[in-house]
């Protein structure tokens, strides 16, 4: 209960006529007058009345103590049995709670928002925001529920209180065994970008966490683009080189793998992709014009127009009906090197073009054979074939017709007619799509001439007059072969009836002969472009079917493909992981990484109390884990304290109480109001007339 005033009149006129009341007071007993003692005690009274104190009494209720638990909800808390036991102990410590009516937990439940490519465990940030709408003096601790991995741990020196915006202790409560252990691999250092069939050099590490592992040497397994191609043998902790050698141009998918240990915390991290560039210096191709035509610098001004291309072309001048007995080696100004391009450095050329070319004794007949085998061991060949390959002297009479995926009939078809796409063509990557493809008749001029064959291996592409093969493509071994059996492409070149594609159909050819990964007529692949995962399937086939998705965390969703464009099928999701994803589509499996690939989520998996310690101690808080030994759980006792906490407890989590009050309302009395005030003052005043009356 407290004495405040109310007065009717500002305080300076109070203070002025207590000043006159004083000093008439004053006079008057110094004067010797009668009664003055009473004057003063009437006036006393008055400026009493006019001040007006009251006596209030404030009702006040305490406020609730705020106890923040942070739970770790990330995925580092998805392994083994580390949700059971977080679910678990969060109940249990709910009940401990409930216990003390005076406390008010904030549950705070963390998890990855999927906002961030580089995902970390941000739970302080989560304990700011939990506490920011109370007084620091009403909050009594925190409790942090986690396997440890915490990435934004502010500094316990110098001082803790400012670090955390509240002078209270911080518990740990971690989730996982004391003795566990993890086995992982990082690449420390690779190439983005290799020239093909070069040498590149990477470094990669493998690490092993927590207690040994079973020390001496990790085998990693690496292989490109789905095949195994070395075998490694790595020490823990030991930064690890490796060469190795860009096998094709375009996408080069690395894939690198240490065997799972039994009882390891996670296997997901024992594998680590990465992604390399291949880039063809200079692509050496060979290009044999059997004759002068017009269509000759089609190909011819194609090639010289890409300055990535080394071109070797040579041209027959002499035509088959010049019969004049000059020797074929006195023709030409410079001698035609047969040896030296089609068995010395014939595995030198990416592709091989016999542009309307003959057979009439230029090349040994033992040399076709040199090109039959340049092709089943991995080159490329194209046919651009003319009148000729009908005729006696075509060169699928020779040993390369073993090759080849089509045989001449010996007849040639004369008639216009619109290039138009088969249905295979319409799905492989190499015609799929071309400008004006999609129209009937297509957008583009006609042709009048192709070479009849029997019914071809391979895809048939396009097609001439009526159902006759126009492109056919063809894989021989580990190369592959192309038929072009027409040689009027170059009337698109001249703008005949509005042209055509064949620039995009040239090149195409060309880059699918030289296995660009691009133009592969079955292939799956995915890419992440932040958090989202896109996958594509491209096939000539049918439906696929569903792509089976195996998640970081382990889990594995089928997920239904849709189909964009003729042969072409994709997915695209926005992914609430990040980590190493594994596709499957049937026999073919592909990798790729969502989210940044040194993100902190990854960087260790086992559980730890050291991280959480500094603070603690700092705070005079406490870190216990929440198992036993047996497994069981089993948290400490919960001790209000009030007053600073002087003393950390080993056994207990201290939690600092408020005296923090909310105020309820205010009782007041006025003393010189009513019956009360008025008496006194009549009191006085009767006093004084009867001393005066005297």
């Amino acid at each position: 209960m407290t004495l405040t005033f109310a007065p009717f009149l500002p305080w300076i006129v109070i203070a002025i006529l207590a000043v006159a009341a004083l000093a008439l007071s004053f006079i008057g007993l110094w004067r010797g007058v009668r009664g003055a003692w009473l004057r003063g005690l009437a006036l006393a009274a008055l400026l009493a009345a006019i001040a007006n104190p009251l006596l209030t009494q404030e009702e006040r209720e305490p406020l609730s103590t705020i106890v923040p638990v942070i739970v770790d909800r990330s995925q580092s808390q998805d392994v083994q049995d580390r949700p059971q036991m977080t679910d678990t102990a969060l109940e249990t410590l709910k009940d401990r709670l409930s216990r003390f009516p005076r406390i008010e937990p904030r549950i705070v439940e963390v998890r990855d928002n999927g906002e961030s490519d580089s995902p970390s465990t941000q739970l302080f940030s989560a304990l700011s925001s939990a506490v920011s709408d109370v007084s620091p003096s009403r909050v009594g601790g925190a409790i942090f529920l986690s396997d440890g991995q915490i990435h934004d741990i502010p500094n316990a020196l110098p001082n803790a209180e400012q670090a955390l915006g509240f002078r209270a202790p911080v518990h740990g409560l971690i989730t996982g065994k004391a003795d566990e252990f993890d086995r992982r691999i990082e690449i420390v250092r690779a190439p983005r970008f290799g020239i093909v069939n070069e040498e590149q050099q990477l470094t990669l590490r493998v690490f092993d966490d927590g207690r040994s592992a079973g020390g001496g040497s990790a085998e990693v397994t690496v292989k490109m683009n789905g095949e195994e191609i070395a075998t490694l043998q790595a020490t823990p902790g030991q930064p690890t080189p490796f060469n190795f050698k860009v096998p094709r141009g375009g996408n080069n998918v690395m894939e690198f793998s240490v065997a799972e240990l039994p009882g390891e915390v996670t296997a997901a991290n024992n594998r680590a992709v990465h992604l390399i560039e291949g880039i063809r210096q200079n692509l050496r191709v060979l290009l044999v014009s059997g004759e002068p035509h017009a269509g000759e610098r089609a190909w011819r001004n194609l090639l010289k127009s890409d300055a990535s291309v080394d071109l070797v072309h040579f041209t027959i001048l002499r035509p088959p009906e010049k019969q004049d007995g000059t020797p074929i080696n006195e023709l030409s100004l410079i001698a035609f090197p047969t040896r030296e391009l089609f068995v010395e450095k014939i595995n030198d050329f990416d592709l091989i073009i016999f542009d309307r070319y003959q057979h009439r004794g230029v090349l040994p007949i033992l040399y076709y054979d040199y090109i039959a085998q340049y092709v089943e061991k991995g080159g490329a060949l194209l046919i651009a074939a003319g009148p000729e390959h009908a005729g006696q002297d075509s060169i699928a009479m020779t040993p390369l017709a073993s090759v080849l995926p089509a045989q001449p009939t010996g007849q040639v078809h004369q008639a216009a007619f619109y290039p138009r796409l088969s249905e295979a063509g319409k799905k492989h990557p190499v015609t799929r799509g071309l400008d004006g493809s999609g129209n009937e008749p297509p957008q583009w001029g006609r042709w009048f001439r192709t070479i009849s064959v029997d019914p071809p291996q391979g895809q048939t592409v396009m097609l001439g007059d009526g159902q006759d093969p126009l492109l056919v493509l063809n894989r021989q071994g580990e190369g592959r072969v192309a038929m072009l059996l027409s040689d009027q492409g170059w009337l698109w070149a001249r703008g005949f009836e509005g042209g055509g594609p064949h620039v995009a159909l040239y090149r195409r050819i060309a880059h699918w002969l030289m296995k660009e990964p691009e133009l592969e007529e079955e292939a799956l692949t995915a890419r992440a472009n932040g958090r989202t995962l896109q996958i594509t399937r491209q096939t000539i086939g049918d439906d696929p079917g569903q792509a089976s998705v195996r998640f970081p965390s382990g889990k594995t969703e089928n997920m239904a493909f849709t189909n964009t464009e003729p042969g072409l099928y994709r997915i695209e999701r926005r992914m609430d992981e990040t980590g190493l994803f594994e596709i499957k589509n049937g026999d073919f499996t592909t990798l790729v990484h969502v989210g940044a690939v040194d993100a902190p989520e990854f960087k260790a998996m086992i559980s730890t109390t050291e991280t959480l310690k500094p603070l603690a101690d700092a705070t005079k808080g406490s870190v216990h884990r929440v198992a036993d030994n047996s497994g069981r759980i089993a948290l400490p006792d919960i001790l209000p304290v009030r007053g600073d906490i002087r003393v950390a407890d080993e056994d207990r989590m201290l939690i600092r109480m408020t005296d923090e009050t909310v105020l309820k309302g205010v009782n007041t009395l006025p003393l010189f109001a009513g019956f009360a005030g008025l008496a006194a003052l009549l009191l006085a005043f009767s006093a004084l007339w009867w001393r005066e009356g005297r």
